[in-house]
Formats: structure tokens, C-alpha cells, sequence
């Protein structure tokens, strides 16, 4: 609410490269004030959401869960859309991704990263002419040349009244007599109109009139007084400036109003790193007086209380002030240790049951919940590093892989490789790492890294006994060897893998895949189509979709090259839907490839144009022209070739744009929504 002075002045500041940094206290209004300016700037309407999206040309990058400077670039190329698959440093990847484009980049809550951003921020702006840069902070980040606002709290009077009436409503207490529309601005003069300060007192009217909020707050905010309890366990807060020590006496106050149950709730939520679900809360936060009913209630009353929020699909949110001075109680509580290792726990068995469900119909799941929790493995990965660091290493390779098919390549070759080098765990451990690891390298293009990976994995395989292992190691060796070109080693490494070692489904489809891979590479097309139909069969069964939707490229494959565009088409689209589904951005580059030539062997030019574009699109938000086994490329050269000369380069250069315009994301839904 409010604001518009602040938006007419700042609107301008961001109408050209530069950066402009949105400095103040906790709870005043920052990260609200930067969603406001950044959608009003992208043509939204209405009020920023919680979370909010980022719409082209703006891409907006949550800075406050990463703890870690060094993962920050990987963080902020994730924002703006680049899944880079190469071994270049994440800056430079994020700067030539960038490159000339007009952005709008917003950085939110950068005062725990400072010296990462300011480094970051000024290479980026350095090397992007139409970068614009929006950061929240506390402090100011000291790059040069940078416009420094302080976002101040809503006048008292106006919009801060405002602000408390409509909040007062939504927790249902409306006011609106005198005597109650007085003491409402009484409430916001004493809070100096800070934001979260105003929606935490008005969540408090369902449990006392405002006339008694107000003359409540007026005692407790008495700078004569001395220290209460309900400061809580900071004291130097009362030394603070006294808008600081009206937003900490209110929060302390909320604090001191809960039920014991919410208290020790509020405490053991500051854990999380993400939005939560309320399985994953029962979970890490139960246990003692927390029992499933109690805590059902006391998550209840902190929602009604505006500690928490619950955001669009139903996950819970704390906003990271609230958020501190729940850490600061679980400290005093002397739980910090323990709600760290429950937290941590979870998050490993959650990354061990989606490693258990993978080749079946839980692969879908399992993909989209790491996905949302990815700030909470993280968190429970610094946690095991230090308490349980062989733990550590199992749950970096278990959600390696995951994070390695959804394009999170440098966020997973960081931690692995730091874990690997530092840590000798068992063998079946140090197996699984070390593959994981090279699953990274070789789509980084790092054969030799990932040759070398395959190795010594395989050498861990051997010593734990594992099939499993053995199998992994297998893989990954036969996938570098079809990208170096060498597909009839590929195969007959893995056909003796699946000859000698049982192991589990999902391992042997693995094997079994970089086989007809193999088939096809060496021009032995039917029975490549034979082996891919059958294996694309078992994964149906199953409710796979990854292995499946590489069969699918396959069957394209080969379709193509045995002179049938049709089916080429069918399987493409088949192809690009699942690895859409998984967000894997690789697969969907390899789909679209194959879908434009199939395409212009149908004599449909102008699509297969419009394809390509799209195609051309995906690869650089991979971060490389078109790769995969070399096999492919002359099949694109041809099929580019052949729409150019059906109907010109004219012609073909529009389509190609057209197809290339927007959002990569955007038109693979139109491709796959039209009817080719």
C-alpha cells in the first residue's frame, strides 16, 4: 500500500543500466517495494506475489537462502533462466549469457552475502551494457556508481493507517468507530508506520480491542522503562534506533502472546531454508509437547498472528525477520543442534526415497519436491558436513544426479567435488559420489574428467559389491564413450555390465539405454528401434519418465534415418514433453532438434524453421551451441539445408526468429500445443 512517491522517484532510476540498491531495516518494506517496481516495470498489474516470478525482461534471484558466496552466480544464472552445461566459472557462463540483452535483474535480501553480490553485481554490470541491477539489503553493497535508497516505513498517519486498517479486517476485527479509528493511528504513531511492526499488532485485535492494543504498546515502548522479558533474548536491542526497537518490541510482543505450543513451533520452523509443506513440518518440528493435533493448532494460530503465511499451494512461509528471532529462541532453548540434525535426517530420506522410486511413478514427484526443497538439502548438507560428513557425501551424490538432469550442474559439481576431495567414506559411498560427480563432467563436456570418474567409481563398485554401483559405473563409462564418438565400445562395455551383474531396474535401463544408443550411432537401425521400443514399453509400465522420453529420442532417431518423418515427429514431441516434465532443458534442446528435422523431411519448411528457432533458444539457455553424440550434427545441417532451399533464406530467417522470440519455456508450449 502506498508507496507511489517512492515508485514515481525510483521508476526512473531504473530505466538504464546501473545498479539500485533498496537499503533498510528488517520489515520495512524492501523485498515489497522491489516486487511492486519490478512488475509494475514488466507490465503486471495487481499485488506482487509472495514469490514473485520472474517476467521477462525481469528475472528476480532470492539471495536469502544461500549461505555459501561461491554458489551465488550458479543462484542468479538459475533466475534468469541459464541451466549451464559447460566447465566455464558460473560468472562468466551468467555475464555471456546476459551478454547485450535489456534486463531487469533483482537481487532480494543481499545483506548476508554482501561481499559475493558487490563482486558479482560489478562484474556483471562491467560486461552486460543493458544489465539493470535492483538489490535489497540492509546495507548498501559498495559497488561503484551504485544509487542507494533507504526505503523508510509508511507515514503514520496515511498510508501506514491504511495499511493497519486493512490488515486489522483481514484478521477480523474491522474498526471503525471514533474512539477505535483514534487509537488505530495511536498504534501506527508508536510503531512510526513499519510495515510487518503494523501487520503483526493488527494480527493481535481477534484477542484484545485496539483501545487496549494501544495503551499496551505505549507502555511497553516507554524509552525510560527498563528491559523486559519480552524483548527477548537480545537485549542490545534496546539500544537500537527506536524504529528498530518498535519492530523488535513488536515482534518480541507476538512472541510473548503465543501459546507455549506456537512459541516452540516458531522456534523450530526457523530451521527451513524454503516454503514448507505441513508433512515436512509434522516431521522435523514434532516431537514432545509438538504432538501432530497440538502442532496442527499452534500452526494455526501463528498463521492467524501473521507470524507465518500460507502461499498460493497451501506450503507455509516465514518472512526472514520473524525467521531470526525464531532462531535466536531455538538457540536459547538449546535445541538449535537438535532440530538441525532432525531437519537434516528428513531431507536424507527424502533424497534416498526419490533415489528408491526413480524408475517408477514416483519419478515425477521426486524431481518436483528436491526441486522445492533445494534450499533445505543444501542446508542439510552444510549441517552433515560437519556433524556426519560420510552422510554428507550420500546425500550430495543422491540428489546430485536430480540436480544434474534439472541443469543445476554447478551447484552439484561444487558440492560433490568439495566432498569427494576431503572425505573417504565407505566404498559404496565413495562409488555413488564419484559417479555422480562424472554425470556433472560429462555433461559439462569434460570427458576426460568423466573417463576418469567412470575409473574410480568403478573401482569403489568393486570393493563395496554393490551391483548397483558396478551398474552406475558402467553408465557412466558407456555415455562417454558415445560422446566421444566411440558407440560400438559404449555398447559392448555395457552389454557386459548387463551380462555379468543383476542390480535394479532403473540401473539396467540405464545400461539398456546407452545400448540402442549404441545401435543407432553404428547404424543398426532395427534393432535399435526393437531395443528401444522394448525398453520404452517396461518404462511405461512403470511409470517412468526419463528413461522413457530418451527411448522416444531414440525411435526418432532412427525413424528419421530409415526415411520415416511421421513417426519422427510423433516420437519427437513425445520426447519433449517428458523431459519438460523433469525439467531437463538438455533433453528438451535434443527433442526439438530431432522434431525440426523431422519436420523439414515432411516438406514443412517454414515449421521446421520455427522449431529450429526454438531449438536454437534452448541450447543457449544450456549455455553451448547444439550438442549431443556426434552423430546428430549433420542430421541438423541437413535439415536446415533442406527448409532453406524450399523456401529461402528470407523466409527461413523469420520463422527461425519467430520461433526464437520469448521465453524458450513459452514456445516449447506453443510447439507442443500446435498441431504439426
Amino acid at each position: 500500500m502506498g508507496r507511489s512517491t517512492e515508485l514515481a522517484l525510483l521508476r526512473p532510476r531504473l530505466a538504464g543500466p546501473g545498479l539500485l540498491t533498496l537499503t533498510g531495516p528488517g520489515g520495512v518494506g524492501k523485498t515489497r517495494l522491489a516486487a511492486h517496481l519490478a512488475a509494475t516495470l514488466s507490465g503486471e498489474s495487481g499485488s506482487p506475489p509472495a514469490e514473485a516470478p520472474a517476467t521477462e525482461p525481469v528475472s528476480w534471484a532470492q539471495v536469502w537462502p544461500l549461505r555459501d558466496g561461491r554458489l551465488l552466480a550458479a543462484a542468479v544464472a538459475e533466475a534468469t533462466g541459464l541451466a549451464d552445461h559447460t566447465r566455464r566459472l558460473p560468472a562468466r557462463a551468467l555475464t555471456e549469457w546476459i551478454g547485450a540483452r535489456r534486463l531487469l535483474l533483482v537481487l532480494d535480501s543481499c545483506e548476508h552475502l554482501v561481499p559475493a553480490c558487490r563482486e558479482l553485481v560489478r562484474e556483471l554490470l562491467a560486461a552486460c551494457a543493458g544489465l539493470t541491477v535492483l538489490a535489497t539489503s540492509r546495507e548498501p553493497l559498495g559497488v561503484p556508481g551504485e544509487h542507494v535508497h533507504e526505503v523508510g516505513p509508511l507515514p503514520p498517519a496515511t498510508e501506514g493507517l491504511e495499511l493497519f486498517l486493512d490488515r486489522a479486517a483481514t484478521a477480523g476485527a474491522p474498526l471503525g468507530r471514533p474512539a477505535e479509528l483514534a487509537a488505530a493511528a495511536t498504534v501506527c504513531h508508536l510503531l512510526e508506520g513499519v510495515p510487518l511492526a503494523l501487520e503483526l499488532a493488527a494480527a493481535q485485535l481477534p484477542q484484545q480491542p485496539v483501545t487496549t492494543l494501544a495503551a499496551r504498546l505505549r507502555a511497553r515502548l516507554d524509552l525510560t522503562a527498563g528491559p523486559r522479558e519480552h524483548d527477548g533474548p537480545a537485549p542490545r536491542e534496546r539500544r537500537s534506533p527506536p524504529r528498530l526497537r518498535a519492530l523488535r518490541t513488536t515482534i518480541g510482543w507476538s512472541h510473548e502472546l503465543c501459546t507455549p505450543p506456537e512459541r516452540l513451533l516458531w522456534a523450530r520452523m526457523s530451521v527451513f531454508r524454503a516454503q514448507t509443506g505441513i508433512a515436512v513440518l509434522r516431521a522435523v518440528c514434532g516431537g514432545g509437547p509438538l504432538e501432530t493435533a497440538v502442532l496442527d493448532a499452534a500452526l494455526e494460530g501463528l498463521r492467524r498472528k501473521s507470524v507465518v503465511s500460507v502461499t498460493a499451494d497451501g506450503r507455509y512461509r516465514m518472512l526472514d525477520t520473524v525467521r531470526e528471532y525464531g532462531a535466536m529462541w531455538l538457540e536459547e532453548l538449546g535445541e538449535r543442534e537438535k532440530v538441525a540434525a532432525r531437519h537434516a535426517r528428513y531431507h536424507l530420506a527424502l533424497a534416498r526415497e526419490a533415489d528408491r522410486t526413480w524408475f517408477g511413478p514416483g519419478q515425477l514427484d521426486a524431481y518436483r519436491t528436491l526441486g522445492e526443497s533445494h534450499a533445505d538439502v543444501c542446508a542439510a548438507l552444510r549441517h552433515l558436513r560437519s556433524s556426519d560428513p560420510d552422510v554428507a557425501l550420500e546425500l550430495a551424490a543422491l540428489a546430485g544426479f536430480f540436480w544434474a538432469c534439472c541443469g543445476r550442474l554447478h551447484e552439484a559439481g561444487h558440492h560433490l567435488a568439495e566432498l569427494v576431495a576431503h572425505i573417504r567414506a565407505p566404498a559404496a559411498v565413495q562409488a555413488r559420489a564419484l559417479w555422480a560427480l562424472g554425470v556433472v563432467r560429462a555433461l559439462q563436456g569434460d570427458y576426460a574428467a568423466a573417463s576418469d570418474l567412470a575409473h574410480h567409481s568403478l573401482t569403489s563398485a568393486e570393493l563395496s559389491g554393490e551391483e548397483d554401483r558396478l551398474l552406475d559405473a558402467a553408465y557412466l563409462h558407456g555415455v562417454v564413450l558415445l560422446l566421444q564418438g566411440r558407440p560400438e565400445e559404449a555398447g559392448t562395455h555395457c552389454a557386459r555390465a548387463l551380462e555379468g551383474t543383476d542390480g535394479s531396474p532403473g540401473r539396467r535401463a540405464r545400461c539398456r539405454l546407452v545400448g540402442v544408443f549404441a545401435l543407432t550411432a553404428s547404424g543398426r537401425l532395427e534393432e535399435a528401434g526393437r531395443a528401444a521400443e522394448l525398453l520404452r514399453a517396461e518404462c511405461e509400465r512403470r511409470g517412468e519418465h526419463w528413461t522413457r522420453a530418451y527411448a522416444d529420442h531414440q525411435l526418432a532417431l532412427a525413424a528419421l534415418l530409415s526415411g520415416r518423418p511421421a513417426e519422427t515427429v510423433d516420437c519427437a514431441r513425445r520426447m519433449i514433453a517428458g523431459k519438460r516434465a523433469l525439467g531437463d532443458a538438455f533433453g528438451v534442446a535434443l527433442g526439438l532438434d530431432l522434431l525440426s528435422a523431422g519436420l523439414a523431411a515432411q516438406d514443412k519448411p517454414e515449421e521446421a524453421a520455427s522449431v529450429n528457432g526454438t531449438a536454437f533458444a534452448c541450447w543457449q539457455t544450456v549455455g553451448h551451441p547444439q550438442r549431443g553424440t556426434p552423430e546428430l550434427a549433420p542430421l541438423r545441417v541437413h535439415a536446415e539445408s533442406t527448409a532453406r532451399a524450399q523456401i529461402g533464406d528470407r523466409v527461413y530467417e523469420r520463422a527461425f526468429r519467430a520461433g526464437a522470440h520469448g521465453t524458450p519455456a513459452a514456445a516449447v508450449d506453443r510447439i507442443l500445443a500446435a498441431d504439426l
